[in-house]
């Protein structure tokens, strides 16, 4: 049976990249995980081997420490945009370039001694076809708990529900969300010239953005993860012009009260209630929040991010 090559990219994925910048006494600390994806034109090399139009994979993490090291390292975004320019503007065979990064934090203990942050994962996609650009952040691994102000009740049963109904229980997840910027490198009048149009401050958004994700979780009364899943969403859109469209993955960290009675006890909310933190199974709640009059294009499976 005839066969033909389908969509198809190449790369060199999770090359570790630590930047440190001394500033006197002071340094400064940048810890990314940045993963390379080409493609463009790459027929000959599936269909008989030859190598020409290809650029070794460990030529692309040469480039990453290179630019760590001649570039610096603004913000996770900023890096990757530098790099997938780099790699169409440079190579006539590669015609799109995906860059992925993970940033993790660092706390600062003293001028040059530092502890590994245990909150979220920052993370960035962009993505570059040599005229116009894709900018998508997000955060993973944010783990945030409500201990009242949510309740679960009045949802569908049939003969295998067992779930007692809830107008008092933890609310817990662990926030992944992605969110994609409108800005895509294009001029005013829509021209696809590179850098015409002014980028967003990456560190700026991304604090802000984490900021109202937060607030909105803490400050909305839930009936749902759902519900409060659009209302994370819905502030991060109102508030921050540059996102388009945010994209959550929200497993229900669910959390039962323990039945104490064999023991003689009353296990009640209201009296320091005991509960069992289960780690799986567990619901998974998953939505994009767009700007209306927004075309949806961060991708269903947040997990490929």
């Amino acid at each position: 049976m005839p066969t033909i090559l389908g969509q198809n990219q190449y790369g060199k994925a999770e090359t570790r990249v630590v930047k440190v910048v001394r500033d006197g006494d002071t340094h400064h600390l940048k810890d990314l995980s940045v993963s390379v994806a080409l493609s463009g034109d790459m027929d000959a090399v599936h269909y008989s081997g030859d190598n020409a139009n290809v650029l070794p994979t460990d030529t692309t993490k040469n480039t990453v420490y290179a630019f760590a090291k001649e570039r610096g390292v603004e913000s996770a975004e900023h890096f990757g945009i530098e790099l997938a320019r780099h790699f169409v503007a440079s190579q006539e065979s590669i015609h799109r370039a995906r860059v992925r990064i993970e940033e993790y934090a660092w706390e600062r203990l003293a001028g040059h001694s530092f502890a590994r942050k245990g909150q979220e994962t920052r993370v960035a996609e962009i993505t570059y076809d040599g005229a116009r650009w894709q900018v998508v952040a997000g955060l993973k691994d944010l783990t945030v708990l409500n201990s009242t102000n949510s309740e679960f009740w009045g949802y569908a049963k049939d003969r295998y529900t067992t779930l007692q109904e809830a107008y008092d229980r933890i609310l817990a997840t662990d926030v992944s969300a992605r969110w994609r910027y409108g800005w895509d490198g294009a001029a005013a009048d829509g021209s696809a010239a590179a850098a015409s149009a002014p980028a967003p401050d990456w560190n700026r958004s991304y604090e802000e953005t984490r900021r109202h994700i937060l607030a909105a979780f803490a400050g909305t009364y839930s009936r749902s993860l759902q519900q409060t899943l659009y209302a994370m969403g819905t502030r991060v859109v109102e508030h921050r012009d540059e996102i388009e469209e945010i994209r959550f993955s929200l497993p229900n960290k669910h959390h039962f009260l323990v039945d104490l009675e064999p023991f003689g006890l009353t296990n009640d909310v209201a009296d320091g209630a005991v509960y069992f933190a289960a780690d799986r199974p567990y619901g998974l709640i998953e939505a994009t929040v767009l700007r209306d009059g927004a075309d949806a294009r961060i991708p269903v499976d947040t997990t490929t991010l």
